[in-house]
This record gives C-alpha cells, sequence and structure tokens, in this order.
C-alpha cells in the first residue's frame, strides 16, 4: 500500500517493530532447533510482505496493531517506517538465502544464515537495536556524501 501523501514517509510506532521481532526471533529459533526449511520460508514471506506491502500489512503488524496496540497508551514517538522495512528486505534476504540452503541440503548455509537472522531479530527484540534500520541509515548516508562530493 503506497503511502497515504506522496512524498510523505509513513510514521509506525516502534514497539510494533519490537513485537515483531520477538515474534521472528522465536521463528528463528524454532528453524534452528528443527532445520525446517519450510519454515524459513514462511518467515522470507512475512519478511517480504512487510518490505512489499509495509510493515502494518505483515502478518506480525497485523498481529500487533489488532491484538497488542489497543491494550497498550499511544507511543510516545513514531518512526519512519523506511529504515525498518530495509530491514525486512535484509531478513527476507537472510530467510531465501537460508531456506534454499536448508530445502537444497546444504545444511550448513541454511544455519548460517538464520543464525545471522536470528542474531539481528534478536537484537532489536531485546535492546531495540535494528541492525537492518542502521544499514539503512548507513546506505543513505553514504549515497548523499558520494552525491555532494
Amino acid at each position: 500500500m503506497p503511502d497515504p501523501t506522496p512524498g510523505t514517509p509513513v510514521r509506525v510506532d516502534p514497539r510494533g517493530q519490537r513485537f515483531a521481532a520477538v515474534l521472528t526471533s522465536l521463528v528463528l529459533l524454532l528453524v534452528l532447533a528443527t532445520g525446517s526449511g519450510t519454515l524459513l520460508a514462511a518467515q522470507a514471506v512475512v519478511f517480504a510482505l512487510g518490505a512489499v506491502l509495509g510493515l502494518r500489512w505483515s502478518p506480525y503488524g497485523w498481529l500487533y496493531s489488532r491484538l497488542v496496540r489497543p491494550r497498550l497508551g499511544p507511543p510516545q514517538e513514531l518512526e519512519d517506517a523506511r529504515p525498518p522495512r530495509f530491514a525486512q528486505a535484509v531478513g527476507l534476504t537472510f530467510a531465501a538465502i537460508g531456506a534454499a540452503g536448508y530445502l537444497s541440503g546444504a545444511t550448513w548455509l541454511g544455519v548460517a544464515a538464520s543464525a545471522a537472522a536470528l542474531a539481528a531479530a534478536f537484537l532489536n527484540a531485546a535492546f531495540g537495536y535494528c541492525l537492518g534500520c542502521e544499514l539503512y541509515l548507513l546506505t543513505v548516508r553514504s549515497r548523499t556524501r558520494l552525491g555532494h562530493g
């Protein structure tokens, strides 16, 4: 779904991102415990929906907005959705690589990609530190410097 006003970034409740990171961490732990490429492929679909359609349209975003958010007070602040959407695309990349690894028999690749994705998701879930968001900001700053330098 496009931004409401072209050129105006969508703003999201950062607590929803942490909620999604908790669920993602649990799924990735289960993937590592079972070696399930199918479950990791399902997580890749969740990442894809968040990256392409927007965070509130991903399954975890939907659960947050319907089940959790109504029980909380309003957020103290909202954040730009672009960095976390980029983080979803990074997660999609790792999940797709990992699923391909598990499903093709390259279990080591599935484990490595799942573990990397779990590390990033756990950092967000436990500490509110979004690695993919930081990568987005670094990319934007680098493009800006290269464009003006």
